[in-house]
């Protein structure tokens, strides 16, 4: 397959590195009910269509690339951890390594994909409360998760894959239902009356309905014109105060109690976690989709919400 061709009017296989957990299943669900095979590379997880993997070293798993329609890389340690120094290690490893796994194996495919998307994270911008950051007017932050972005994204470009175009994913929390997504966990805080405001409450969130998540990844598979680094996330993310005052009214929990970063540090350290995930401020807009054309099935969070809770209902 010519790197410089387009997917439309194709079906084929969508190869998804790390794709056992949540946005893994999203996106194996939506391109599987478009025609897809969708084969997942795990290093732990088995059943159809799923081979594993080391996320090292070559092997038998390297066949799956081989005329694929396309390549969507997930893998990655979770972040949801205290950044200690084994874990730091781990997060690093689990996405650089893999990263050029992927690269190497591309460059000695024979018949490449023509698409290689390598998940990132928005959280590559500045804290920023002052205005938004798209790809081309977003300065790049500072500390261990920036730097993990960076080296991360990094390592796609710097693979020698000249018939594979590389998009970089600077994804924001996916919101859909399941209980291994984030949105459980929020709701579940929401339920049990914890759902106030976090720290001063100024702090933006950066967020993205599962379905338009899924909808932008396809949007990229069949933009030849589209490549780098893009970020998905709606075009109105808010500050957490008014987030959570959404959520509550949303779920019918009118009473959140709020939390001050004295309490959230105190918190993370019994959860095993760090209060930057829910204390920076990432105002991060889809500059390139935008300007590409795309269009949000939900681009406000509350009609958002909505849905999500009412699939919940259904599920």
């Amino acid at each position: 397959m010519d790197g410089t061709k387009g997917m439309k009017g194709t079906k084929g296989t969508i190869v998804v590195p790390g794709g056992a957990g949540f946005l893994g299943r999203v996106l194996r669900e939506y391109f599987s009910g478009l025609g897809y095979r969708v084969i997942v590379l795990s290093r732990g997880a088995s059943g159809s269509d799923v081979v594993r993997w080391d996320g090292e070293n070559p092997g038998d798993w390297e066949a799956t690339l081989r005329g694929a329609a396309a390549v969507i890389n997930l893998a990655g340690r979770t972040v949801n951890c205290r950044y200690n120094e084994k874990n730091r290690e781990e997060i690093y490893e689990s996405r650089l390594k893999t990263t050029k796994a992927l690269g190497d194996a591309i460059s000695r495919c024979a018949d490449p994909p023509p698409v290689w998307i390598n998940s990132s994270s928005a959280t590559i911008y500045r804290h920023a409360e002052d205005r938004p950051m798209d790809e081309a007017t977003g300065e790049i932050g500072s500390g261990f998760s920036v730097d993990v972005c960076r080296k991360w994204e990094a390592a796609l470009f710097a693979a020698e894959t000249p018939r594979t175009r590389k998009v970089a994913l600077r994804s924001a929390m996916v919101f859909g239902p399941g209980e291994e997504g984030v949105h459980a966990a929020f709701r579940r805080i929401v339920r049990i009356g914890l759902g106030g405001t976090l720290g001063n409450g100024r702090q933006y969130v950066s967020w993205i309905h599962d379905r338009d998540f899924v909808r932008a990844v396809h949007f990229l598979l069949e933009r030849d014109d589209l490549s780098g680094p893009v970020n998905l996330a709606s075009p109105n993310p808010l500050p957490n105060a008014e987030f959570m005052r959404i959520f509550r009214r949303v779920c019918r929990r009118p009473i959140g109690l709020p939390a001050t970063r004295w309490m959230l540090e105190i918190g993370a350290l019994l959860l095993q976690t760090e209060t930057e995930l829910l204390l920076k401020s990432r105002r991060v807009v889809p500059g390139k989709l935008r300007d590409a054309g795309f269009r949000f099935d939900f681009p406000e969070w509350e009609a958002a919400l909505s849905d999500i809770v009412s699939r919940e209902t259904k599920r």
